[in-house]
This record gives C-alpha cells, sequence and structure tokens, in this order.
C-alpha cells in the first residue's frame, strides 16, 4: 500500500475512536452515512477513505464496528510500537503526559526531559523526567523514535536540533515556534493560538446581527 495523505490518516485515527465509542455504546454495526455524521463529514468521504485502506465491503447492516477498529489499526499502527519522549515538563508538558499515557497500547510515553533541576527525576504519570544532557543516550536505551516537543519557545528550534541528531524520526510541535526538519523526519505543528483565533473569528461572526 501506497503511503496516505496526512489528512486521510488523522480521518482514521477519528473513525476509529468514534468506532470505539460505538462500541462502548454496545453499537456493533455502523453505517458510512453514520459514522460521516460523527464526525462532520460527508458518507462519500468516509466510503473513499476505507477503500483507500481496502475496507470497501459493506454489509447489508453496516460496517462490523469490531472489524473496522482493527482493520484501520493494521494500517495506521506499528506493529511493535513506537515510544515517546516528552520534551519539557513545564504546565504543558505535565498535562500532555498525563492525558497521553495509556491512551493506546501501541505508543507508550517512555521518558520525559527537562533541564530544571525542581523537575529531573520526577516522575508524572508514572514517567520519569531526565536531564536533556541524557536524551543521546537514552533514545537508544529506551529504543524512542517520536519526540513531543513542549518546551519554552526559545528553546525550540535548539531542542529539535539535537532531536534530529540524535536520529529521532517523529516530532510532535506543540511550541508557537515554526520548526524545518529534514525530509526524513515527519514534522506535525500545534498550532493552539491559530486554532483558538480560528474558533473566535467565527464566534465574532456568528454573533454579528444578520442584514
Amino acid at each position: 500500500m501506497k503511503t496516505l495523505p496526512g489528512k486521510t490518516v488523522e480521518r482514521l485515527s477519528q473513525y476509529r475512536r468514534a468506532l470505539t465509542a460505538s462500541l462502548a455504546a454496545n453499537r456493533n454495526y455502523v453505517f458510512s452515512h453514520e459514522l460521516a455524521a460523527m464526525l462532520h463529514i460527508t458518507a462519500v468521504q468516509v466510503r473513499r477513505d476505507l477503500m483507500l485502506i481496502g475496507y470497501g465491503s459493506v454489509m447489508r447492516k453496516g460496517y462490523d464496528v469490531r472489524e473496522l477498529i482493527k482493520a484501520i489499526g493494521s494500517i495506521i499502527d506499528a506493529r511493535s510500537g513506537l515510544n515517546v519522549a516528552i520534551m519539557g515538563m513545564g504546565n504543558l508538558g505535565r498535562a500532555i503526559t498525563g492525558y497521553f499515557r495509556g491512551k493506546r497500547t501501541n505508543m507508550n510515553v517512555v521518558a520525559a526531559f527537562d533541564v530544571d533541576p525542581q523537575k529531573v527525576d520526577k516522575v508524572v504519570a508514572g514517567v520519569k523526567c531526565y536531564h536533556l544532557d541524557q536524551m543521546k543516550k537514552l533514545k537508544d536505551e529506551l529504543d524512542i523514535a517520536i519526540a513531543v516537543l513542549a518546551v519554552p519557545p526559545d528553546q525550540a528550534v535548539a531542542v529539535t536540533a539535537m532531536l534530529v541528531s540524535n536520529g529521532i524520526k517523529g516530532i510532535m510541535n506543540f511550541t508557537t515556534v515554526p520548526l524545518n526538519v529534514p525530509d526524513n523526519v515527519y514534522l506535525e505543528e500545534f498550532d493552539m493560538i491559530t486554532s483558538i483565533e480560528k474558533v473566535a473569528y467565527f464566534v465574532k461572526e456568528n454573533s454579528q446581527p444578520a442584514g
């Protein structure tokens, strides 16, 4: 199978969460239009995405929820799992660690890193925080493949360069600093400020009097 577009992977992840919620509500089958309604997209888009992963057949009662969850997992999850490190254990880093840990069995938060002596050697949600200087050594020992960047903005570029030089292949950037990485490193940038401003814009537009 060819590499899927990023937006498709995002939707597959969203489908799996919606399907998992449906299963928890004792629903064993779901139609494409029902899954589409949960995510505010079209049924055509759902069917197109599922056909891309070779899941095109639908019984009259809809998709088998358990089978579809399994099929999505076989496509987007790493078979042996991937280990994740949290870079920066300020308020955001601690929140991400607490939220993320245990959410996906195929991705395991194995370490956190910081330079603040007050944070080093502390344990948050079962994850130990190490000094940043230990990243090179622990990257190989703990088989870290992904880093979540939650450092102060003025440290983002330097820490990213260090991660790249140590062979990290995926970076999730939660800072406000745009980053550049080599082509062999996948970078996902989560711009919280832009997202909030987008919400604020539409609230403003919807609050204006008609006419």
